[in-house]
């Protein structure tokens, strides 16, 4: 044990409290009670995660007995990547053979939540009533299928206005993911929706009976088919005996379904370590609830123990100063005071300016001044709270040749080119897959909806057999591309054909159709290329499609290289997809009340201290210097009765006095006669005091 705890040297005395909590059984590996670990932010998360991981390792519990579970690929590779270090510093100081160390190294079951539910029902697909081979729709393709029941149910043809397909799949999955009633949903999430309660329900189960039709799977049935499984004592305890340790990180993130799955796997708590922060609970528009994490210990007896992490290692002391004195304000929390392991330093900024347009100059010139005095611009980010608020300092900064990447826009799988290509390998990988089916038909020229639809009932009627497919009579503008469509599908979708390779032969076939139906052909290869590149890190179709859905890249961008060819680029990002990141400058755009909290939230007690915790992730990316940047007008012009006018934007309402002693107060772009002021031009004196009175 001694060697053990030398690998853990590096730990502070609370993370190594987390790491080695548990006794060791006599038949090897360890015995331990549930566990709460309260990291706040900065403190070291993930490294006390992995550590617990190689810990648990190098006691001699095997590796495919740990479930792993995290939100992100990228979080559940970091977490191994971590783990492998801590045991091989371990096994550095022991006489063990590289071999039995590679053994260790190894960790068959960790993934995204998403991603473990998609192994094991496939696993159990018989016992289901599925077909192993079902498809996983992405959320645009889900969507298309939501659309067409819709319109099958005559929703489309009523006389009052219904809910688009991207609405009715939002309260789908959040009625899925919370499992409250549907009424519940329209109450809380979709008031507008509450009038199509009864065609919704009906809505809803025809999506339902059309998925097991085509044998497909949205994100939300990977979750809720786990979830039902679980439901089952027999098949719970089967699946939950196969580990002996369950570890899941960012646990405030989790919903209701997640955290049924992990007391049904665990009921005694037995083994079962979760790890996040109370007050990084940002995501209850996904159905997220923080009653989780709150009530985490009290779901056992003996309760569960709690671990709190306090010593930061990311932000000077008089950031957490002010993010400290933030959630201290907050309601229904576990308590917590950040210290930094990095020391003093400046104290953050609050900086009023007249306009969103000169806070996009103030922004540009801090930016450029940090960059001159050597941070580079990819260690600066500007964090905002919806996508659309950074339009004004996004021309800004083209004006001043200051590259950026901007997160929070347009995700990977929306574009279309890729969708296309994707599709056409979900129709080869299900035959079933109606709505890949319908896209790729439409791909060709002459062949519209109704065309299409043809097609596709022909196919069904055969048996879906490729041979029928190909001598379906289309339309003559359609026939010279036809046949080389369903020789590649015959080709790619028969029982035993090989996975190397097809993703090039369906680049080949999909190129010359990519030419005729968009603009900037050239630029899209760019993504068909990563695709590919993607492909060959996979051993099978099922997989590639199946991955690549459940963790997408999160933009276009981020697989296809720097689009912006530049030696650096500065950040911007919405504060939702900041969470996990840091930077040595921050600096938060409109933080006014309507922004800071959202004007969303008011009247709802725990809508606002979501905002608050919003606010708090915000601030807490910061490693050095942070500005929250107030306008005092904001320029409107949706308002058609006032027309296009100014509204006033008033200091948030979190920032409390005592919050605002944490700051320094600056005013950009003011002089002593106030914003806008300026010198008056010289020139003769107007008597307008004798004008007035001439007038009466």
């Amino acid at each position: 044990m001694s060697s053990t705890n030398s690998a853990f040297a590096t730990l502070n005395a609370a993370q190594r409290d987390a790491v080695m909590h548990g006794e060791p059984r006599g038949s090897g590996g360890i015995q331990a009670a549930p566990l709460l670990v309260i990291a706040g932010a900065g403190t070291g998360k993930t490294s006390t995660l992995a550590h617990r991981v190689a810990r648990l390792l190098l006691a001699g519990v095997p590796p495919e007995r740990m479930l792993l579970l995290t939100f992100t690929r990228r979080a559940a590779l970091q977490m191994t990547r971590r783990a492998q270090q801590g045991m091989a510093d371990a096994l550095a100081t022991q006489a063990t053979s590289p071999a039995r160390a590679r053994d260790h190294l190894r960790l068959p079951w960790s993934g995204t939540f998403h991603s473990i539910g998609n192994r094991l029902i496939r696993e159990y697909a018989p016992r289901l009533g599925l077909d192993p081979g079902f498809s996983v729709l992405d959320r645009g393709d889900a969507a298309d299928l939501m659309d067409v029941v819709r319109h099958r149910l005559g929703c489309s043809k009523t006389v009052k206005r219904f809910p688009r397909k991207d609405t009715c799949l939002g309260l789908y999955s959040h009625r899925v993911n919370t499992q409250r009633p549907l009424r519940h949903t329209l109450e809380t999430a979709y008031p507008w929706c509450l009038d199509w309660e009864e065609q919704l329900t009906a809505l809803c189960r025809a999506y339902v009976e059309a998925k097991l039709e085509q044998q497909v799977l949205d994100y939300d049935d990977l979750l809720l088919y786990w979830h039902v499984m679980t439901a089952d004592p027999a098949l719970s305890a089967e699946i939950g005996s196969r580990f002996d340790h369950v570890l899941v990180d960012e646990y405030q993130d989790t919903n209701v379904v997640q955290a049924e799955i992990l007391l049904r796997l665990k009921p005694d708590g037995a083994g079962l370590t979760v790890v996040g922060d109370d007050a990084q609970a940002i995501y209850s528009f996904r159905a997220a609830s923080i009653d989780n994490i709150l009530g985490f210990p009290s779901r056992f007896t003996p309760t569960a123990r709690v671990v709190t992490l306090e010593e930061n290692y990311r932000s000077t002391q008089p950031v957490l100063d002010a993010a400290n004195t933030l959630m201290a304000e907050g309601a229904r929390q576990y308590r917590k005071h950040l210290h930094s392991a990095r020391g003093s330093g400046a104290l953050p900024q609050y900086v009023t300016v007249l306009d969103e347009q000169a806070q996009a100059i103030f922004v540009a010139d801090c930016v450029l001044e940090a960059r001159e005095r050597g941070v580079d611009l990819r260690r600066q980010a500007v964090l905002f709270r919806n996508a659309d608020h950074s339009d004004v300092l996004e021309l800004e900064l083209m004006r001043r040749n200051i590259p950026y990447v901007k997160y929070g826009g347009l995700k990977f799988l929306e574009a279309a080119h890729v969708k296309d290509l994707l599709a056409l390998l979900r129709w080869a990988d299900n035959p079933r897959n109606r709505i890949a089916a319908f896209r790729v038909l439409q791909l060709l020229p002459g062949m519209g909806p109704a065309n299409a639809q043809r097609a596709c009932e022909a196919f069904e009627a055969s048996g879906f057999a490729w041979q029928a497919l190909a001598v379906h009579p289309v339309p003559l503008t359609t026939r010279e591309t036809w046949g080389p469509l369903t020789r590649l599908l015959a080709d790619i979708g028969a029982e035993n054909a090989p996975w190397e390779g097809q993703v090039g032969r369906v680049r080949q076939w999909y190129e010359p159709q990519l030419e005729r139906l968009y603009e900037a052909a050239h630029a899209r290869r760019g993504d068909l290329d990563q695709l590919e590149r993607l492909s060959q890190q996979h051993l099978t179709r099922e997989s590639f499609v199946t991955e690549l859905t459940l963790d997408p890249p999160q933009a276009t961008g981020d697989l296809a290289g720097d689009p912006l060819l530049d030696e650096d680029y500065l950040v911007l990002s919405t504060v939702h997809s900041a969470k996990g990141q840091e930077w040595e400058s921050v600096h938060v755009l409109n933080v006014t009340d309507g922004t800071f909290p959202s004007e969303f939230a008011a009247g709802r007690a725990e809508l606002l201290e979501e905002e608050r915790r919003l606010l708090y992730v915000a601030m807490t990316r910061a490693r050095t210097e942070l500005r929250l940047i107030a306008p005092v007008r904001f320029y409107v012009t949706q308002q058609q009765g006032m027309g296009d006018r100014y509204v006033h934007g008033a200091r948030s309402r979190f920032l409390t006095e005592p919050v605002m002693r944490r700051f320094q107060r600056v005013t950009a772009g003011e002089t002593k006669e106030g914003f806008g002021a300026h010198k008056a031009a010289e020139g003769p004196r107007i008597d307008v005091a004798n004008r007035l009175r001439d007038m009466w």
